[in-house]
């Protein structure tokens, strides 16, 4: 009987064990993995396989029961889900149901999830910006959150590394705020973005930049990338439903297939993590426990390094739920500051606006992407009465009518012909988001979710700062589209719209220099059990105006190389 447990305890022994498969988690994989170490990846949902799963990514509109759109009752069932813009009926399939991973909202917070091999790999919107020195400087010089333990110098070649491998098109455009990286071909401006551009490059000076938007499409596959499975992306615009081509990056189409060809992963789906084993004699940890999603039954696996990427809430709440004698609040969390911290993209405000020109101009086809304002406010000093800044997603098309009078071929005809209106334009800002204590998550006390593990808190909510940095937005988009010869500019804000449908939750875990300021060092390791690592957004000290899924990449990159080269040296 001995035999049989030892051998039990022998084959669920990993080197290393990742907690997550979506952006971050998949590269953990292909790290470790591609570094010689047998790796288990734990995933809370179901198996997709690239292409295999993705069950209406080639079907028609008229083949949906619903004709793609959302009926009642799922809607009345999903208040939270189906909030996301993401969320159609022919994507449904990759979000959570909000009944079935329930949640405390202390504060209107909407969670938005996707729990299946992949994560929200399969579902983001792809938008793939550098962070530039003065996102990592920000903090210790606006002292608005901890020094960033880390430069930009310490994050470019990783930045690199990561591009060339997923695919990031793009522009050089020379930008301080906004560093080039290794670019596949750009998609194109449209006449109306090019002229907006051309105007804000004369009236400001070149200070206000209107380029292309930066994505992680393949315009143009390199060896890499057909090495992978991968073709080139088709402009179909059905991102959400999964690419059969991978002509967008995600952890399916990419990194866990690249890691299951070393043989070194295994895949374990359904597998939710109750908590992280902490060996007090030992002094780090040594495993995880694991809840069948199917039956319940628990089971510990066990590894000399442990990767968090189970996406920065639950990462969070995986930590706080790890309670030992040594850590009674939490792995790793002597300073009691798990949890806080916790920041987010303020998505809450539009403007839209007419032009009338380019009337002989219109576009053809679709294109899955549009132009990106970088961040123009407080970059090189600070000159706004609030702390850091935005970005904005710009684009214009064409606004269209048909004549719906008359019936039979008179009607038919008139529905063929297309009536062109002014160009129309809209930009939507992503505010920064200051992390401060009084924004967290904690676990509830009482409450339980369906495996039995204590229910998330979450406590988060917008500021003096985010409702200043709002009405800039307005003052000077608004200035910005005048200049530029649009009329009928209109200001649009929702307050009621939750922080969460940004999904780019960050913080909770945050690295820095100090370990009574800080759960993680430069690393990614935690202070005090040096051999667990967290890369995904919970480690985000700040949270820059840019998308922060390439970050995310390549501080996995990193750290797991890290792990890698300590793990040989017998440091962990």
């Amino acid at each position: 009987m001995s035999f049989l447990n030892i051998d039990s305890v022998k084959e669920r022994t990993f080197d290393a064990i990742v907690i997550g498969s979506g952006i971050s988690g998949g590269w953990s994989a292909k790290e470790l993995t591609g570094k010689g170490l047998r790796t288990l990846v734990l995933e809370r949902g179901r198996d997709v396989k690239h292409i295999t799963d993705y069950p209406t990514t080639n079907m028609n509109p008229w083949e949906f029961e619903h004709l793609g759109q959302l009926p009642k009752a799922l809607k009345d069932a999903n208040p939270i889900a189906t909030r996301c813009y993401a969320f159609n009926e022919d994507s449904a399939h990759f979000f959570v149901k909000d009944a079935e991973h329930p949640y405390v909202q202390e504060k209107p917070f909407d969670w938005i999830r996707g729990y299946q091999v992949g994560g929200k790999s399969l579902l983001w919107a792809r938008g793939t910006q550098r962070w530039s020195k003065y996102d990592f400087d920000g903090p210790a010089r606006d002292g608005f959150a901890v020094e960033w333990p880390i430069g930009y110098e310490d994050i470019a070649p990783w930045y690199s590394y990561v591009e060339k491998f997923a695919g990031i098109s793009g522009n050089k455009d020379g930008l301080p705020q906004l560093p080039d990286g290794e670019f596949l071909p750009p998609h194109e401006q449209s006449c109306v973005e090019k002229h907006f551009s051309e105007q804000m490059a004369k009236h400001y000076n070149n200070t206000r930049p209107v380029i292309i938007g930066r994505c992680a499409h393949l315009t143009k596959p390199q060896p890499i990338h057909f090495q992978q499975g991968r073709a080139k992306c088709m402009n179909r615009n059905l991102c959400e439903r999964g690419c059969p081509f991978g002509g967008y990056f995600s952890s399916n189409s990419s990194t866990l297939p690249w890691a299951a060809k070393t043989g070194k992963m295994t895949l374990k789906p359904h597998s939710v993590v109750h908590s992280i084993i902490f060996d007090e004699k030992k002094n780090k940890a040594t495993g995880v426990r694991v809840i069948d999603s199917q039956t319940k039954e628990m089971t510990e696996y066990y590894a000399q390094i442990i990767f968090l990427n189970a996406a920065t809430l639950n990462t969070n709440l995986i930590l706080l739920n790890s309670t030992s004698n040594r850590f009674p609040n939490g792995l790793g969390n002597d300073n009691g500051l798990l949890g806080k911290y916790i920041a987010f993209h303020n998505f809450r405000t539009t403007i839209s606006a007419e032009y009338e020109g380019f009337q002989d101009t219109t576009t053809a086809g679709i294109r899955p992407n549009g132009s990106y304002i970088p961040r123009f406010r407080n970059v090189f000093k600070q000159e706004t009465d609030f702390l850091r800044g935005y970005a904005a997603g710009f684009s214009g098309s064409r606004m269209t009518s048909n004549d719906t009078s008359g019936l039979g071929e008179e009607l038919k005809t008139s529905l063929t012909q297309k009536k062109y209106g002014n160009w129309r334009v809209g930009s939507h800002m992503m505010g920064e988001t200051i992390p401060k204590e009084s924004n967290y998550v904690a676990l509830d006390a009482n409450l339980k979710d369906p495996w039995g593990i204590p229910q998330l808190k979450v406590s988060v909510a917008y500021d003096d700062n985010d409702e200043k940095m709002i009405v800039d937005f307005h003052e000077q988009m608004t200035e910005m589209l005048t200049k530029a010869g649009f009329i009928n500019i209109k200001t649009h804000d929702n307050p009621t719209k939750a922080p969460g449908l940004d999904i780019h939750e960050m913080g909770g875990v945050r690295m820095g220099k100090d370990p009574k300021t800080s759960l993680l060092n430069k690393w990614n390791q935690l202070h005090s059990c040096k051999n667990v690592f967290v890369t995904d957004g919970a480690c985000m000290t700040s949270n820059s105006t840019q998308n922060p899924s390439l970050t995310f990449m390549a501080i996995t990159a990193r750290a797991a190389n890290h792990a890698a080269e300590e793990l040989k040296k017998k440091n962990l």
